[in-house]
């Protein structure tokens, strides 16, 4: 009998309820696949097995990705030397974990009729699901790639393995195929009521990656296009036709407003707070009507240590905190209520400080959202206001000011605090905040969520406020009217100001301070071409270097402005060079090992 190798033992617990007893059907870690496919349980283990290996990119659990754009640094340790993108920066290369899927695709079709047809036909739909959400991560990142169907292949010794070689697909092919199995699964396998905390793939799942691949395909077939040099391979493993981009942008929109017609999802707008309803729109799984598709952690099986890891120091229930920070950069892409222009008002225009009497008054009418995604000094957390603190600012008698700083949690003499737990410092000490600001968004404030315990935080792959921004893109590009009327729907549950008109970079606007820390900044600017002209490397350019905020309070005895405070700009110490995103980098190399093995693969531009 075949062996289907089985690896989810630790997964499965955290996905599918009344499964505990699985673990104990074998006494070792094989299971036939004659048992796999006959059996309700082992067949639907098999499958949540899958969702757990289909987590790439930027997420909670891999937090350090997020340090390389323009969203945090890192603050634990040294400085991050990296220079440039790797090669093979953020690669998905899933071969091995098609082959799974399609050894189970294949068996619950031909041998899963004691499954009963219902159970077969939806186990086959999340295994397309998957499947094709394997395929869109691996296009996004090298283009058109090989599309082997259905197919399993097995290699024996001696035989002819041209036949195992398959050449690669044109990029549009690529997300052809994603746009047309979301098509048929999201119509003829998957149910439609949304799965608990969005676990599992349902219709509307499969509409989601359908409008959002056949987005990113526009969106290459358009600005690669109108690019001084398009990037391109002679093969058409790189490079969609430009002439092809109404024609996604046309299938992005449909796919959005079958969604957002459908009313199974809304924005979450229950909370009149609109700092807080945000929060609770991205990281409060109870009562969320917006999550579509997550990552869903549930305790004790399955948890991430992100909250343990990027709680702020003064508030960590362990020694571990403020690993990766949030940097000024992102905090200023948040407009204000009533400006767009979301710089921090830190100096007058003679370039003297302004002086606030609270920490969190320089923050006053700022987009919501930003109080929802960061912890910016003087904001508070499960009731407790975090203190950033750098040190104290001493008058010089001439205007200015001389700082004084200390080591963390140090007092004077007199009980007056020098420099807080959470600084920020110029410093290599571990578990100290460099940036000024820490992580709001995905942190767990439930009892010891942020102790060695884990938590339960999910990670959210789909939202409907994605589906809107999707719908407002997408008819932006086709020039149709009422196009705003989308964009504005996310902005109003924001809280701030609603556009009359919009243009390309209002979406990019949008979508950077609504996605923040949730994997879509490093694709958005890849598929809009900008990438290498935003990340440029310049040291010249505000964009690409990283920059934190340092508080500083007045120490003046006896004076009007004693413990007001003071603001310094400064280039962050924990990230050496500016962002620098080269050509070679909108597709990754193929290894050399894929090339040997594969002689019919074409290398991608610059490699």
């Amino acid at each position: 009998m075949k062996k289907i190798l089985f690896l989810a033992a630790f997964f499965v617990g955290s996905i599918l309820s009344g499964c505990s007893d699985f673990l104990d059907r074998k006494p070792d870690d094989y299971i036939g696949e004659d048992e796999v496919f006959s059996d309700a349980t082992l067949a639907e283990a098999a499958v949540a097995n899958l969702y757990g290996r289909v987590y790439w990119g930027q997420n909670i659990d891999q937090d350090k990705l997020y340090i390389y754009l323009d969203e945090a640094c890192l603050s634990n340790g040294s400085p991050d030397n990296t220079y440039g993108f790797s090669d093979d920066f953020m690669r998905i290369y899933e071969y091995p974990l098609i082959r799974e899927m399609n050894i189970l695709i294949n068996g619950i079709r031909n041998n899963g009729a004691s499954l009963g047809e219902s159970l077969q036909i939806r186990l086959i739909g999340e295994l397309r699901f998957l499947r094709a959400w394997t395929y869109f991560n691996m296009a996004k990142c090298l283009g058109g790639m090989p599309l082997i169907g259905d197919k399993v292949f097995n290699y024996t010794a001696g035989m002819d393995v041209t036949e195992l070689q398959y050449e690669r697909s044109a990029e549009s092919a690529i997300y052809d195929y994603v746009i047309s199995e979301c098509e048929d699964i999201a119509n003829n396998f998957l149910p439609e009521e949304p799965s608990v905390n969005g676990a599992r793939a349902v219709k509307w799942t499969a509409l989601a990656l359908q409008a959002r691949a056949a987005l990113y395909a526009g969106s290459i077939a358009r600005y690669n296009s109108r690019m001084a040099s398009p990037l391109a391979t002679p093969g058409g493993s790189v490079g969609i036709p430009a002439d092809k981009d109404i024609y996604y942008y046309d299938i992005a929109l449909k796919a959005a407003e079958k969604i957002i017609e459908s009313d199974k999802y809304s924005l979450h707008d229950s909370n009149p707070d609109k700092s807080m309803n945000f929060y609770e729109a991205t990281s409060v799984k109870e009562g969320n009507e917006e999550v579509i598709w997550t990552y869903d952690h549930i305790y004790p099986g399955s948890v991430t240590m992100f909250s343990a890891n990027n709680f702020p120091t003064s508030l960590a229930e362990e020694e571990s905190s403020s690993n990766i920070t949030p940097v000024l950069n992102l905090v200023e892409a948040y407009e204000y209520v009533d400006d767009r222009d979301g710089k921090l008002k830190i100096t007058d225009e003679y370039g003297t400080p302004i002086v606030y009497d609270k920490a969190e008054d320089l923050f006053e009418g700022k987009d919501p959202r930003l109080w929802g995604t960061v912890i910016y000094p003087g904001a508070e957390l499960k009731g407790e206001q975090v203190v950033f603190q750098a040190g104290r600012a001493i008058p010089d008698g001439n205007g200015g000011y001389e700082f004084e700083t200390a080591a963390a949690g140090t007092y004077d003499e007199y009980g007056n605090l020098i420099t807080s737990l959470n600084g920020p410092f110029m410093t290599n000490d571990g578990q100290r905040n460099k940036s000024g600001f820490c992580i709001r968004k995905f942190i767990d404030e439930t009892p010891k969520a942020s102790t060695r315990q884990g938590s339960a935080m999910w990670f959210i792959n789909f939202r409907y406020a994605e589906i809107l921004l999707i719908a407002a893109e997408a008819a932006y590009e086709l020039g149709e009217h009422g196009a705003v009327d989308y964009l504005n729907q996310v902005r109003k549950r924001a809280g701030i100001e609603e556009l009359e008109s919009m243009t390309l970079d209002d979406i990019v606007q949008e979508r950077r301070v609504e996605f923040a820390f949730e994997n879509h900044r490093y694709w958005d600017m890849k598929r809009w071409r900008k990438a290498h002209i935003v990340w440029n490397g310049s040291e010249d350019n505000e964009q690409a270097v990283h920059y934190a905020l340092f508080p500083y309070r007045i120490f003046n005895p006896g004076q009007p402005d004693d413990g007001k405070w003071i603001f310094e700009r400064v280039r962050t110490h924990m990230t050496v060079y500016p962002r620098m995103f080269e050509m070679k980098n909108y597709y990754n190399f193929l290894s050399q090992e894929w090339l040997s093995n594969n002689p019919k693969l074409e290398k991608n531009p610059y490699q």
